[in-house]
């Protein structure tokens, strides 16, 4: 398995513990928290297509990244806070990641200094990530979150690339950022089909 931030999920579970009691106590519901953050998504993606010049959006998209990040822990730390893990809840995590996905990468195509094409191939290279990750139940292994380019690694690498732009880096520097997301994008779909395959828990579904 090779290095993912996503290893660093349950010491960021236990940050976001306190607020459970709370958010059960109000009748909030884990697909409430996963609409939520897909909403949220789609609102910021097209506040940074119509004003893709305003500086602020860009350098507050990490705090932003940051705050998708949590809602995505709580949605699955509450369902099993609350007993609510359902089958839609986990259609609703899968959908509502790759349209956040989308909806906060693409509109760095709309930036003159980045290559519009490397951008919309990363779209498309995470949304086939999440793809090798969730074909890996076809092949009778669990669901895969290996690296090196996981949901969380996208997080912080297009966080980072945001902050370039809120920087005014050099095109060189953040297309070669992007060059190297995608490299690193095309290594986790192998590395995730490779694990699925090496480690098979229940007979192919065919």
């Amino acid at each position: 398995m090779s290095f993912s931030i996503y290893q660093l999920k349950p010491k960021f579970q236990q940050l976001l513990r306190p607020v459970l009691a709370g958010l059960a106590r109000r009748g909030v519901t884990p697909n409430q928290v996963t609409l939520l953050a897909m909403l949220l998504s789609l609102l910021y993606g097209l506040a940074l297509v119509l004003a893709p010049q305003r500086v602020i959006l860009w350098a507050g998209l990490p705090l932003f990244m940051l705050l998708r990040m949590a809602l995505n822990a709580i949605d699955g730390m509450l369902a099993n806070y609350s007993g609510l893990k359902t089958p839609l809840g986990a259609l609703l995590n899968e959908m509502g990641d790759q349209i956040s996905d989308a909806a906060l990468i693409l509109p760095f195509a709309l930036l003159p200094a980045l290559q519009a094409p490397l951008v919309v191939l990363a779209a498309v290279m995470a949304l086939l990530a999440e793809f090798a990750g969730v074909a890996a139940l076809l092949a009778g292994a669990k669901r895969r979150f290996d690296g090196p380019m996981g949901k969380s690694d996208r997080a912080f690498a297009f966080g980072l690339l945001a902050l370039l732009v809120a920087g005014g880096a050099a095109p060189a520097w953040m297309n070669g950022l992007l060059h190297l997301v995608l490299a690193l994008l095309a290594f986790t779909i192998v590395n995730r089909l490779r694990q699925a395959l090496r480690n098979p828990c229940a007979p192919p579904i065919l």
